[in-house]
């Protein structure tokens, strides 16, 4: 049984309807999407900060369109040190592709937002490249703006990370142990989670937002239990019990899932590029 989501949904239209009003004072964008705690539908606290990211073409000419609207938006050593190159530059040559303007203060409310090159996103998501936006894309989020059909594309990283996780995982598991791994997926060596983080931090995740972790990953678990190579069984708190199926079909099913998800990622990079740049 699919657990309900009308909290979800509203919770959504609400971050969609805040996000608006800032994308409204921003140069045009392709993609943008709400991720992180703002998403929980349980989370109290009005005033955190709303995290974003948003996709464009050419970061550089982009920034350099910010800097005459919002130059405020900026650390002042990237303005007067460098502008936009240096800020596309730093993003490109020192980061993960992605430059991060936070603390946004915009009709009461707090954003910080991410710009990343849509080449780079993309590549991320078909290939796990840099193994940080896919991983964002891997949990739940709200997107905005999507002119590319990026949402319809991250089908490929969902059904990897849920490949990916099945490796990881025993031969019995509850969907939320599934959830739970292929959120721990994009912090395994990250040095944060050793002192920084909060311990707990992917347990609250998944228990904070399960129905939407449901709503990304079930239709997945249904086509394998449909296959005959999971099986699925509620107890008597709703929770759901999954087996992998025999040892060596779990060997079998998962070299599949592996190669199939490789060739899903190359055809799919393939197909999208000539739809979207033909």
């Amino acid at each position: 049984m699919e657990p309900a989501h009308d909290n979800d949904k509203s919770e959504n239209e609400k971050s969609g309807a805040e996000l608006n009003g800032l994308l409204e004072i921003l140069p045009p964008v392709e993609f943008c999407c709400v991720y992180g705690s703002t998403l929980h539908p349980n989370n109290l606290d009005k005033n955190s900060m709303i995290d974003c990211i948003i996709g464009v073409s050419d970061p550089e000419k982009w920034h350099s369109e910010n800097l005459k609207m919002n130059r405020n938006h900026y650390a002042s050593w990237l303005v007067h040190f460098g502008g936009a190159g240096l800020i596309a530059g730093v993003a490109d040559d020192i980061g993960v592709g992605v430059h991060f303007n936070p603390f946004v203060s915009l009709n009461d409310k707090m954003y910080k937002y991410g710009v990343v090159r849509m080449d780079d996103l993309i590549n991320d998501i078909l290939g796990w490249q840099r193994f940080y936006l896919c991983g964002r894309l891997q949990k739940p989020v709200n997107i905005i703006m999507d002119s590319l059909d990026l949402e319809n594309l991250n089908h490929i990283n969902l059904r990897a990370a849920t490949s990916a996780a099945l490796l990881l995982l025993p031969s019995k598991f509850t969907e939320e142990d599934l959830y739970a791994k292929i959120c721990s997926l994009s912090y395994m060596g990250d040095l944060r989670m050793l002192f920084a983080e909060d311990k707990n931090k992917v347990k609250k995740i998944v228990q904070g937002q399960f129905s939407l972790f449901h709503r990304m990953y079930n239709p997945f678990l249904e086509e394998y239990a449909a296959k005959d190579l999971l099986r699925l069984s509620s107890s008597g708190d709703a929770q759901v019990t999954i087996s992998q199926v025999g040892l060596w079909v779990i060997c079998c099913f998962k070299i599949c899932l592996f190669s199939s998800t490789t060739n899903q990622k190359s055809n799919g990079d393939k197909t999208w590029r000539e739809e979207n740049t033909g």
